[in-house]
């Protein structure tokens, strides 16, 4: 009687044994488990491929190696110590053994999934540790595994992914699906939404004239782009210099350092315009300076066309030498009178400062014309003299033949060319008096003389008669 009033004034303490004795009730000291609860407990044992946890149960838990991290491989020590504190998840409450199965990457998991889903609601993003670079992107420890396409890491694509692991990054969650276990992450969206209040504080202090220094982030067809400490720019390629540009990349290149002139800031549009050539001295000024009408100036042709032939002055100054200025005589083709790298010099004709227009002439040039300086100060370009040809009839005479029966030349002949520098045609009496060059090898007709033979032409011949 005595031990029912006792076991009913400490009920959970007392039980009755099998002799009817009172015997304290040790189960009822341990706490009610169920298997998917996640429990808290200390870490009493480290092995090589389980850990032992305290939870305060009759039993250890016991966490296999394999629910100890989401990793692929751990080491057990790498991931807990004796005497931490951890939560683990029950996955049998005794298995056939007897034992107490706990995963501490499981309750890592549902705690995590719940934060996760929590910041895909609201938008806020979440801090994770790439653990692994896979095909296509990084893999993030969040307590889940996180993807992060590479597409979305950086706002520019990245070139090695391999730098960022070990790096503890920032991302939004832009997919979830729990069902699959499935999270996309992009740290681009936090980078976009971190730039956009930098934008707006660069286009608040930026003015159209400003110069500022960037650098090259990206270049295209159609111009350089520059960043100006977390907002590009575009330098459109007619703007990169004063000369004529094919390809930005003739120019610039990527991780270049530039200083850059603002041309103009569309604020609704968040676009800035850029200069390049405007932080350069331009050589036109010089021009307009230093060279007037009638002036004699060394050049080199940059370009022959039909029409006649460009020819430069200054680095990013051409003029054109109309066909009608090539020559005393007509000419059909420039190509007859001067190829491209030749050096020359020209007359100028007019100069239109306002349209940077320079037409030139060849013809008009006098042996006696002085030739002005460069207006940049450098070297000169070493314009070769017009040869002076003594046209008489001897150099186009007969030639003797020999006694093996071969011609030989009476004299050598003016335009005798090595094998390979053929020609293009023989030039007149009236082409050579201007000083006409002799065409390139790569514009001679397939006709052409052997070398050294002495051309058939008389000193009466035309041009037109070619």
């Amino acid at each position: 009687m005595a031990s029912n009033d006792l076991m009913q004034r400490e009920p959970g303490v007392w039980v009755e044994g099998p002799d009817g004795e009172l015997i304290p009730d040790y189960d009822s000291t341990f706490p009610d488990i169920n298997e998917g609860q996640v429990v808290h407990g200390t870490v009493v044992r480290v092995d090589k491929d389980e850990v032992l946890v305290d939870i305060g149960y009759k039993s250890e838990g016991v966490i296999p190696v394999s629910e100890l991290s989401i990793r692929r491989s751990v080491n057990p020590a790498d991931e807990v110590s004796l005497g931490d504190e951890i939560d683990a998840l029950v996955l049998t409450k005794e298995d056939a053994e007897g034992r107490l199965i706990l995963s501490k990457k499981r309750a890592r998991f549902e705690l995590a999934w719940k934060n996760i889903e929590q910041a895909a609601e609201s938008g806020e993003p979440v801090n994770g540790r790439v653990i692994e670079v896979v095909k296509g992107g990084l893999i993030l420890d969040l307590g889940v595994r996180g993807f992060l396409p590479a597409s979305l890491v950086d706002i520019r694509r990245v070139q090695d992914l391999d730098e960022f692991l070990g790096q503890e990054l920032r991302a939004k969650v832009i997919e979830l699906n729990r069902s699959r276990n499935n999270v996309v992450l992009s740290r681009r969206a936090v980078l976009e939404e971190e730039r956009k209040e930098q934008r707006q504080q660069i286009l608040d202090k930026l003015q159209p004239g400003d110069v500022v220094e960037g650098q090259i982030s990206n270049i295209v067809d159609f111009g350089a782009f520059v960043d100006l400490d977390g907002m590009d720019g575009l330098i459109h390629i007619s703007e990169l210099s004063w000369s004529h540009v094919n390809h930005p990349s003739e120019v610039l290149e990527i991780g270049q350092t530039v200083e850059v002139k603002v041309l103009d800031i569309d604020r609704d549009r968040q676009r800035i315009s850029l200069g390049l050539k405007q932080t350069q001295s331009d050589p036109w000024q010089q021009v307009i300076e230093s060279y007037h009408e009638n002036d004699v100036v060394e050049g080199r042709v940059t370009k022959v066309v039909t029409f006649g032939a460009f020819v430069e002055i200054l680095p990013g100054v051409e003029g054109l030498v109309h066909i009608s200025e090539l020559a005393q005589h007509h000419v059909e083709n420039p190509r007859e009178v001067v190829s491209q790298g030749q050096p020359v010099n020209v007359k100028i004709i007019e100069v239109d400062g306002e349209r940077r227009r320079l037409s030139l002439s060849l013809k008009r040039v006098e042996d006696s014309d002085p030739v002005q300086p460069r207006a940049d100060g450098a070297e000169s370009v070493h314009t070769a003299p017009r040869p002076a040809i003594d046209l008489s009839e001897e150099v186009f005479a007969e030639a003797p033949v020999t006694a093996e029966g071969t011609e030989e030349p009476a004299v050598e002949s003016p335009f005798e060319v090595p094998t390979d520098e053929a020609p293009e045609e023989a030039p007149t009496a009236e082409a050579d008096a201007t000083g006409a060059g002799v065409a390139p090898a790569d514009d001679a007709p397939d006709d052409v003389a052997e070398p050294g033979a002495v051309p058939a032409a008389t000193p009466e011949a035309s041009s037109d008669e070619k």
